[in-house]
Parts: structure tokens; sequence; C-alpha cells
């Protein structure tokens, strides 16, 4: 009853209203990327969501567009801008994913959305994280983030799909509020970003 309704009516209530909580920072945040990314303060990408159905997230874009004399993009630390670094830091880079959750392409709390180009590299078992809709935090972001391992992410996804329930999403809301606070677990050891998947070798 829950996964099937309530989750949904809790997802709804509490993103739209933290919305309306943090729209002056989220103003605040658009105006400062607006002017460090040439007016291009948002970041827009196709993700799976629930029954591998594409939709588009929203995030602050945290780096820039600059390119090598090549054309190819710089390396995520020299494309990073300071602005950028502290909203990361801080995971404001978020925020914008509760209009995800207000149309109901995602939750507050599933697997994380990740690449596209990740659906045909999966198992069967990692493959049901989509059984459920993704969240913008986790239990893998609540045990260990990017600072894991993906095989041990994707075992901790289905964990949660396999035991989703009110008062477990409860406890991933406040120990990812504890989280945010400490900053632990944002950025893996070698990257900015998550090491990209590469399949089950």
């Amino acid at each position: 009853m829950y996964n099937s309704f309530f989750k949904r009516f809790f997802d709804f209530i509490l993103s739209l209203s933290g919305f309306i909580i943090l729209s002056p920072v989220f103003i605040f945040i658009v105006l400062f990327l607006s002017i460090a990314n040439n007016g291009k303060p948002f970041f827009f990408q196709q993700r799976p969501g629930k029954n591998d159905q594409l939709f588009k997230v929203i995030k602050f874009k945290t780096m820039n567009d600059k390119k090598d004399i090549h054309g190819n993009l710089l390396s995520d630390s020299e494309r990073m801008t300071p602005i950028g670094n502290f909203i990361r830091k801080t995971s404001l880079d978020e925020i914008p994913q509760l209009i995800n959750v207000i149309w109901g392409d995602m939750s507050l709390v599933g697997p994380r959305p990740l690449l596209v180009e990740y659906l045909p590299l999966y198992d069967a078992e990692q493959k049901r994280r989509h059984n459920v809709r993704p969240g913008i935090t986790g239990w893998a972001q609540v045990n260990g983030r990017n600072a894991i391992s993906w095989r041990r992410k994707f075992e901790l996804d289905v964990w949660y799909v396999d035991n989703l329930s009110f008062m477990l999403d409860i406890k991933i809301i406040l120990l990812t509020i504890k989280k945010v606070c400490v900053r632990e677990g944002i950025n893996s050891e070698a990257n900015i970003t998550m090491e990209k998947f590469e399949g089950n070798k």
C-alpha cells in the first residue's frame, strides 16, 4: 500500500513544500550560475526511470563547457567552477530534482538515476533497481555514495527495492541530512564524479 499510493503522495507533498521553502536559495543559485556558465544555470540529461522509462533529470550546472584545442571537453576538475564546486559539496545541485519529483519522474528516496548507456550493461539482478522510481537520495547514497564500488552500489539499490517501506525512507532521509552536513562520500577518490560503469568484469 505504501509503495503503490502513499509513497507518491508523500513525495508530492514534501517535494512541493521543500521547493517552496528553498525557492529563495534556488533563485540565488540560478543567478550566480547564470553568470558563471554564460546564462546556462541548469543541466538536463536523459536518465532511465521506473521500468526503464526515460525522462530528463534537472540539476544545477556545476561545470562549464570548456574544451581543449581538439574540441574535447576538459576533465571534470578543470571544468568545475568555484561556485559549482561549493554547490556540489553542499549537495545544493540536487535542489532542481524536486521538480522531477513533483512531476512524478522521481521519488525523494530510491536508487539514483544513472546514465542511459548503462542499461545494456546491467545483469538481471542489477536491472531490478528500475522496479521503483529513482530517487534524489537512496540507500546507496547513505552507505558510501561515490566512495563505494559500482557492484556494492547496485547491491544496496536492489536491497532497497526488496525492503522498501515508510520507515526505511524516513531513515534514509535523516541519514542523508546528516551526511550532507558532514559532506561525506560526495566524490570518489579519483574523480570529481563517479567513474563510469563499464559492466560486470
